[in-house]
C-alpha cells in the first residue's frame, strides 16, 4: 500500500530529526554499537569495549575491556551488553561479569533497554522487539515491527526504537502492544542510528555506526498518546 508524501517530503506523523550534538569519534573506536545512560554518563559499546562519556563535556570518563557487539542498558546498578549470542551483566564499578543469560536472536540481536524489571531487546532482521527475563533469558512476548530493528528505548511509558536500512535511518515511537507506529523521527540520509538510549528527559544518545559517533536527538513531546510498559 503506498504512503501520501506531505509538502516536506516526510509522511504523516514523521518529522526530521533534530541533531543537538554530536560526539566522537573518540580514540580507538572505530564503530558505535549499543548505547545507555546511567544517569551521568552516556556508555556506548565499541565492538571490543565499552566507552563512558561525559555528555556536557564529551571526554571520556570510562572504558572498560569487553566485548559490545549490539545493544547496551543499564537497571540503575548493573550494565547489560549483548556479546554475540549473550547478554552479559556487568558491575560497572569493577568492570566483572557477573552474570550472562542467552540472547534471544542467537547473535541476529540489535538494542537493548531496560524497563519495568524486563530487557527489552531488538532483533534487526527478525524486525522484533521481544520482552526477555533478565534472569533467564526466556521471551515474556514479542512486538512485531514493519522494519529493520537497531537501538530500543523506554521514556515516560513511551517504547521508541531505531531502525537502519540500506541509506534510511528513523527513530520510532511504537505502540507497545500492537507495534503500531505513532510518530517517527528521518535521521538524514546517510545518517544510521545503530543503538538508543534516552537521557530520562529530553534527548535521545543514538550510536552512529561505522561513523564512530554518538548523536544526541531532542525528544519531542505531546506529539502523540505514549503507550504502557505493562
Amino acid at each position: 500500500m503506498s504512503e501520501t508524501m506531505s509538502s516536506d517530503g516526510l509522511q504523516p506523523g514523521s518529522r526530521a530529526a533534530e541533531i543537538v550534538r554530536e560526539y566522537g569519534p573518540f580514540p580507538g573506536t572505530p564503530a558505535i554499537n549499543g548505547v545507555t545512560h546511567d544517569g551521568t554518563q552516556v556508555w556506548a559499546a565499541t565492538g571490543t569495549g565499552l566507552v563512558a562519556f561525559d555528555p556536557r563535556s564529551g571526554a571520556v570518563t570510562r572504558t572498560l575491556d569487553l566485548p559490545g557487539d549490539a545493544g547496551t542498558a543499564f537497571d540503575g546498578t548493573y550494565l547489560y551488553q549483548i556479546a554475540e549470542a549473550k547478554i552479559d551483566k556487568i558491575d560497572p564499578a569493577s568492570g566483572a561479569v557477573v552474570a550472562s543469560i542467552p540472547a534471544p536472536g542467537n547473535g541476529g540481536d540489535s538494542g537493548l533497554a531496560w524497563a519495568e524489571g524486563s530487557l527489552w531487546v531488538g532483533q534487526y532482521s527478525g524486525r522484533k522487539i521481544h520482552r526477555i527475563d533478565p534472569a533467564s533469558g526466556a521471551i515474556l512476548r514479542t512486538i512485531e515491527s514493519s522494519r529493520f530493528v537497531t537501538g530500543v528505548t523506554w521514556v515516560d511509558g513511551e517504547l521508541w526504537h531505531g531502525t537502519w536500512e540500506g541509506d534510511a535511518s528513523d527513530i520510532r515511537h511504537i505502540d507497545p502492544h500492537s507495534g503500531a507506529v505513532l510518530e517517527r523521527l528521518d535521521m538524514p540520509p546517510g545518517v544510521g542510528v545503530s543503538g538508543l538510549e534516552s537521557d530520562g528527559a529530553d534527548l535521545f544518545y543514538c550510536g552512529g555506526g561505522a561513523s564512530g559517533k554518538v548523536r544526541a536527538v531532542r525528544r519531542p513531546k505531546g506529539a502523540a498518546t505514549p503507550g504502557s510498559a505493562s
